[in-house]
């Protein structure tokens, strides 16, 4: 569900090509991650449902990240 670390030194030795491409499909996987976990709250039992809280503040933080760092770039995120 949760992709690897990826060590600093391997991003940066792409180029900003294939950075922005990557930095674009995160952006697109979190929101999916997002969608999926926003569904399954509503279906969550009572245990699950702090669970689901958190994990969709997270993802929201790291979706915010994203964001900015796209905005940096002035890339458009669709």
């Amino acid at each position: 569900m949760y992709s690897e670390y990826v060590k600093e030194a391997t991003i940066l030795e792409k180029n900003e090509d294939e950075q922005d491409k990557e930095l674009l499909q995160n952006i697109k996987e979190v929101k999916i991650i997002l969608n999926n976990m926003h569904n399954n709250l509503q279906f969550a039992e009572t245990d699950l449902v702090d669970y689901y809280t958190y994990q969709i503040k997270a993802e929201e933080a790291r979706y915010c990240y994203l964001l900015k760092l796209a905005k940096k770039r002035d890339l458009k995120v669709i």
